[in-house]
C-alpha cells in the first residue's frame, strides 16, 4: 500500500510507479469541481483502474473519474485494459472500504498489485491510514 497525502491547493505527484494501480480516496477535504475533475483526470492518467471514494462527496467522485475516463477516449469506447471501474462508500466505515479494496476490488482485464489511499485532507494522516487499511 502507497499513502499519497494531497490537499485541495497542492501539486500532484508522478504515480507512474504505481500503474496499474487501485485507489481509496479518502475525502476529509472540500474541493472545487475543477480541483475534482484534475485530480479524477490525473488518477486516469497514472494508471488507476479502479476507484473507491469514501468521505466528504464521495458520490460525486464516481462521475467524475467516470467522466474523466471518457474524456480521455474522446467519449468514444473505452479499451477493456484501460476502463476505470468506480465506486462510492457513502454509509461504510472506512475499515469496510479497505476490505473491499483488499478483498474485492478485482478488474475483469488487468491484474492489479499496487493500492493506493489517496488522502485528500488538510493535514496528513499516514500512520492512522495505514494502520486501519493494514486492519482490514
Amino acid at each position: 500500500m502507497t499513502y499519497v497525502h494531497i490537499s485541495s491547493s497542492t501539486d500532484l505527484p508522478d504515480l507512474a510507479a504505481l500503474r496499474p494501480f487501485r485507489a481509496v480516496l479518502v475525502i476529509e477535504d472540500s474541493v472545487d469541481s475543477q480541483r475534482q475533475f484534475e485530480i479524477s483526470k490525473w488518477l486516469c492518467e497514472s494508471g488507476c483502474l479502479y476507484m473507491m471514494a469514501w468521505g466528504n462527496g464521495c458520490e460525486s467522485w464516481d462521475d467524475s473519474v467516470d467522466l474523466a475516463n471518457l474524456a480521455a477516449f474522446e467519449y468514444a469506447e473505452i479499451p477493456d485494459d484501460e476502463f476505470v471501474i468506480t465506486t462510492w462508500h457513502t454509509d461504510e466505515t472506512l475499515a469496510d472500504v479497505f476490505g473491499f479494496c483488499k478483498h474485492c476490488a478485482f478488474h475483469p482485464s488487468v491484474d492489479i498489485l499496487n493500492d493506493l489511499v489517496l488522502h485528500l485532507s488538510p493535514e496528513a494522516c499516514l500512520r492512522r491510514l495505514t494502520e486501519c487499511y493494514m486492519a482490514a
